[in-house]
């Protein structure tokens, strides 16, 4: 508990502000699994839920936000990229939706 508490002196507000913001990130990223496995599990089959590109959006712009803080190109690139990636599929669950809602009218 000492060294946290002298981590903690001896770095700015700032710092300690990011840092929690960080783990706060990788919380919300990490969501992602549990939902996925939570989902799969019910389902007895291996599903992605819309929850699990949601949950990756939010922890991806999160982080990346903490990387742009670090200033660290190669976090700052694995999130950027990522990122379309998850708003694509979010793209193709609602196009996905409204064709399905609009076929059954």
């Amino acid at each position: 508990m000492q060294q946290i508490q002298d981590w903690l002196a001896s770095h700015d507000t700032e710092d300690v502000i990011w840092l929690g913001i960080g783990f706060l990130a990788q919380a919300t990223f990490m969501m992602r699994f549990i939902v996925q496995w939570i989902a799969s599990e019910r389902e007895g089959r291996s599903i992605v839920p819309v929850a699990f590109w949601y949950f990756s959006v939010a922890g991806g712009v999160m982080l990346l936000a903490y990387a742009i803080y670090r200033v660290d190109p190669v976090f700052i690139a694995g999130q950027a990229g990522g990122l379309l990636i998850y708003a694509r599929n979010l793209h193709f669950v609602r196009r996905d939706r409204r064709s399905n809602h609009d076929g059954a009218a």
